[in-house]
């Protein structure tokens, strides 16, 4: 049976007291469905947005724009190595998106910060992704919507766990 199939027609098992709801069966095959859903929606609005830089470039830029970060603060966040990093910023330094500066607090280490041209580069991605995203929530029905209104505020909440 496949998970779709087994969310559909699984029932609440007598043992669930905490928070009833669906079987162990079901909760397994939610998420897998909920997991291959993400990363659908994510790659597409990732690779339908044409921007002038890469996905790994752009997940940099958006770290910095919540504020200047050094090097390996990025890296740590991203989940890649102090030498990955480096390129990654080196190539968007030079490209003048990012802006590279000496710690004021300590000379070893440098500080990244977003320039203006990479703000502007930034928002025109996100414009780019959520007008890919816009026109296929058009399409849907106000129900359709509203169920996903919930379930964005949902995933919200599981994404900050």
């Amino acid at each position: 049976m496949s998970p779709s199939k087994s969310l559909a027609t699984s029932r609440p098992s007598a043992s669930d007291s905490a928070h009833p709801g669906l079987s162990p069966t079901a909760l397994a095959g939610l998420a897998y469905e909920l997991r291959l859903a993400c990363m659908r929606i994510s790659r597409r609005v990732r690779f339908e947005s044409d921007g002038p830089v890469r996905p790994h470039e752009f997940s940099v830029l958006c770290r910095l724009d919540d504020g200047p970060k050094t090097p390996r603060e990025v890296a740590d966040i991203e989940r890649v190595s102090a030498p990955s990093m480096t390129r990654t910023t080196s190539a968007l330094v030079e490209r003048g998106l990012v802006a590279r500066a000496d710690d004021p607090a300590d000379g070893r280490q440098v500080i990244l910060s977003l320039t203006p041209e990479g703000h502007k580069v930034l928002r025109g991605i996100r414009r780019q992704r959520d007008r890919w995203m816009h026109d296929r929530l058009r399409d849907l029905t106000p129900d359709e919507q509203e169920t996903l209104t919930r379930a964005a505020e949902i995933l919200q909440r599981v994404a900050a766990k």
